[in-house]
């Protein structure tokens, strides 16, 4: 028990970096539209962090390994907290861009931080109790981030130094706790084709979540304002999007271990093009846009996992850390394209191009999927499914060390 409560920094600091530096996305949105920055130049922003993001996740372990994890996670959490400030210093959307580099390049230094300490410090006795509960702080700050927009004005240094506040107050918990701090874990290789090798299904699947998730959160702000919805009501759209998100875990984690992965893969992905048919058609009421919104996160969050679950059914055991490295490579890759691209189409069409977007990926991977099941059978033995957070290299360790755990229980 001691050990576990010995969690709760982490799992503070988890809630206040989401707070900060998950919610800039949509606080850059809307003050990128009061400040007169393009329809394109707002997607630049969101484009920008998750080449952060990547670029973090990539970094983070060499310099844990370098200074420390505490050390560490006090530089990730210092460059957030100067990338906010920033922000009203040079009212540029190139500098901004460069400043959302900083945000993308906070949130995957930091988690990977966090995620290697719960790697070297859990025992298999509290595993699923704390890897469970990871989860619901996680999901449960990214949920509030996207409310951040309801309470804080755009275009205003004081929102954003509040945020820059938050995010050093994220320094304390973990430099406080008393715990000693691990030893470093082996930085995973970096190998995109071994993904490919494993399965490309799987790849395809994470691609497009890379660009659903990356399109929504980015360029949600966008739509919404397009649509006539209000600040608030643009918090609640997006939240209602993470919410829906959550909720499909369980669910589909049961059909995703019961049935042919890749058949529910292909019937959420089905079931995305109608929410998005839906929401482009139907939008426009506050009431009806948070139902869609949520029926939207019901049946596009769970991809990244599913993806994931039936790419491990092709690994070994000393192939999943490496396996969940490149897995995050190809969604970097729709995350950092996705929202430069939704951005410009909204431009150019109206808002309803984003979930043209986003609908045109999943019916290439309902195409795609269907194209797979024809060249080879999937495995009889598999493994189960985890959701899996899209937070740094380091989780493939977590949530492989969890798999074989429930493997042999189950």
């Amino acid at each position: 028990m001691r050990l576990f409560i010995s969690f709760s920094a982490l799992f503070l600091s988890v809630i206040l970096l989401q707070l900060s530096n998950g919610g800039v996305g949509p606080l850059d949105a809307l003050s990128g539209i009061a400040l007169g920055f393009t329809t394109a130049e707002i997607g630049l922003l969101g484009s920008a962090h998750y080449l952060g993001f990547f670029i973090g996740c990539w970094w983070a372990p060499r310099l844990m390994g370098d200074v420390g994890h505490s050390r560490a996670f006090a530089v990730f959490t210092a460059i957030g907290a100067i990338g906010l400030l920033m922000h009203f210093l040079i009212i540029d959307p190139i500098a901004w861009a460069i400043m959302r580099i900083a945000a993308g390049f906070c949130i995957a230094g930091s988690y990977t931080v966090i995620e290697a300490w719960l790697h070297a410090k859990l025992t298999n006795d509290i595993r699923g109790r704390a890897m469970g509960t990871y989860r619901v702080v996680d999901m449960g700050a990214s949920l509030a981030a996207q409310m951040v927009i309801s309470v804080l004005e755009p275009a205003s240094y004081v929102s954003y130094n509040i945020l820059a506040l938050v995010c050093c107050a994220a320094i304390i918990p973990l430099t406080l706790t008393k715990a000693s701090q691990p030893s470093m874990p082996e930085t995973p290789r970096l190998r995109p084709q071994l993904a490919l090798i494993s399965s490309p299904l799987a790849v395809a699947g994470v691609i497009v979540a890379g660009i659903t998730s990356a399109s929504f959160r980015m360029v949600g702000p966008v739509y919404g304002q397009e649509i006539g919805l209000s600040q608030a009501q643009i918090g609640w759209f997006l939240a209602s999007f993470v919410a829906g998100g959550a909720l499909a875990q369980l669910p589909m984690g049961w059909l995703a271990d019961k049935y042919d992965r890749r058949w529910v893969l292909i019937w959420i992905s089905a079931g995305s093009i109608v929410a998005c048919a839906a929401t482009a058609t139907l939008g426009g009421p506050p009431a009806m846009t948070l139902i869609l919104g949520a029926f939207a996160g019901f049946v596009t969050f769970p991809v990244f996992s599913i993806a994931s679950a039936h790419a491990n059914d092709f690994a070994s055991d000393d192939q999943r850390v490496e396996l969940a490295a490149s897995l995050m490579f190809f969604f970097a890759v729709g995350a950092i394209a996705a929202p430069y691209v939704a951005s410009t189409l909204i431009a150019g069409f109206g808002p309803s191009a984003l979930f043209v977007l986003i609908s045109v990926g999943h019916g290439f991977l309902v195409a795609f999927g269907l194209w797979r099941m024809r060249s080879r059978p999937t495995e009889d033995e598999r493994t189960r499914y985890i959701w899996a957070p899209r937070t740094s290299f380091i989780i493939g360790r977590l949530t492989g060390r969890t798999q074989r755990s429930e493997d042999r229980e189950g």
